[in-house]
């Protein structure tokens, strides 16, 4: 996904999902990137939050680490959409710590540059970004996900007789699946909100990788993606039985693709809280004492 960048397309997207929406209305929600706040966690925990560096095979990368105060807690791996790690992803990090979670938001493109690399965050075109997307090779997803694991497990945060979790957004969903893929005894769950490209024709497909491991999945649809490729729910569906794989798929109803993060032109708050309580539902049962 990751290549709609123009109105008409996405008013067109908004109109079969039976939503309604102005050209003038849709240029102001692109302007401010729908920047808004996430509701409060119930009984949220004090957390401790910090920019962190993270040594790579090939380089630096540049995260935000945010954990609770005291003790130690499941660790969470995040990958953001093409739009990369910004406020909104940190307001996501921070709410997930809150809940009980030591959680690492990574800025996948830091071979290129430092956060923030969308000029104009989610409002930014998205032609401008994909040779950043396009350079995310398997092999260059394979060695982040092992390089980003491995640092959480380092981190006195992160709870060891607990498996981890990660998660990922558009162009960061098939990455979520790859990381599991890639540390199948440390990571047991994995989640793909809007995300794109999990089922391909190639022998390397991401569907494919998850499902020679152990973990729990959780795929999220939107349902302008599901109506360009209705066959993809099924195809993991059967995979993931046939790998005995205890999956989550669903197609979220009047969802637009992107509609997670609260930054986006397309943020759906009841369906992005409706996937996000399925996310620690998720969590609840996948990260469990080992």
């Amino acid at each position: 996904m990751c290549d709609q960048d123009h109105f008409e397309k996405d008013r067109q997207d908004y109109e079969a999902l039976g939503l309604v929406i102005t050209r003038r209305q849709f240029g102001v929600m692109l302007g401010a990137g729908m920047a808004m706040m996430l509701p409060q966690v119930a009984d949220a925990v004090t957390v401790t939050e910090s920019e962190v560096s993270v040594m790579t095979p090939d380089g630096t990368a540049d995260g935000y680490f945010v954990r609770p105060a005291s003790g130690t807690a499941p660790g969470v791996l995040v990958w953001p959409d093409i739009f990369g790690l910004r406020p909104a992803f940190r307001q996501m990090g921070k709410r997930l710590a809150e809940s009980g979670y030591s959680v690492l938001v990574v800025n996948p493109f830091y071979r290129v540059k430092k956060a923030p690399t969308a000029d104009k965050g989610s409002a930014t075109p998205i032609p401008q970004l994909l040779p950043l997307a396009q350079a995310l090779t398997e092999t260059v997803q394979m060695t982040d996900a092992k390089a980003f694991i491995g640092w959480l497990d380092r981190q006195p945060a992160v709870a060891k007789n607990r498996k981890m979790g990660t998660q990922g957004y558009c162009m960061g969903g098939p990455i979520a699946l790859r990381t599991a893929a890639a540390m199948p005894d440390r990571v047991g769950a994995a989640a793909s909100f809007h995300g794109g490209g999990l089922v391909t024709d190639m022998p390397n497909s991401p569907h494919l990788q998850v499902a020679k491991t152990k973990a729990q999945l959780l795929i999220a649809i939107a349902a302008n993606d599901d109506m360009r490729s209705p066959e993809e729910k099924n195809v993991l569906r059967e995979t993931f039985a046939k790998a005995k794989l205890p999956a989550e798929i669903e197609v979220y109803t009047g969802a637009a693709h992107g509609w997670c993060p609260p930054d986006s032109q397309v943020y759906n708050e009841p369906q992005a809280e409706k996937a996000w309580s399925r996310l620690l539902a998720l969590y609840g049962k996948a990260l469990a004492v080992t």
